[in-house]
């Protein structure tokens, strides 16, 4: 619970082709234990399904989860929908198999931050607490 008295909200998605859905279950069940309200997508969600699915649940945050190589493509489209519909302050962060390399290119987009394989829930989920209130 935060001092607006609403708990975070937070979307975990996972974009694209990628069939596995392990660490995103993971994530979201990580976050579930830490307090926060929790919605998974599932599967093979397309950006615009993500979008949507964001703003019907009203979240704060959007964890995508990208394992195929095709994260600049997926999380520059979903940046790019939250701007149309004016739900830039929704935040995202990403995770998954991402090069180094791109870590940069993903948080000049918008991307608030990049947990690369490794990163231990503790530390996501204190990022989380640290950095992201809810919007309203």
């Amino acid at each position: 619970m935060t001092n607006s008295g609403r708990r975070i909200r937070i979307l975990v998605a996972k974009p694209g082709l990628d069939g596995h859905d392990r660490g995103a279950r993971v994530i979201a069940r990580a976050f579930r234990d830490a307090g926060f309200e929790v919605v998974y997508t599932g599967l093979h969600q397309t950006p615009e399904q993500i979008v949507a699915a964001a703003l019907q649940e009203d979240v704060d945050l959007i964890g995508l989860s990208v394992l195929s190589g095709a994260h600049m493509y997926l999380f520059k489209r979903v940046l790019e929908l939250l701007k149309a519909s004016k739900a830039d302050d929704v935040m995202v962060i990403g995770g998954g198999i991402i090069p180094e390399e791109d870590v940069p290119k993903l948080k000049k987009l918008g991307i608030k931050e990049i947990f690369l394989p490794g990163a231990s829930l503790d530390i996501i989920v204190g990022w989380v607490k640290d950095n992201v209130k809810p919007r309203c």
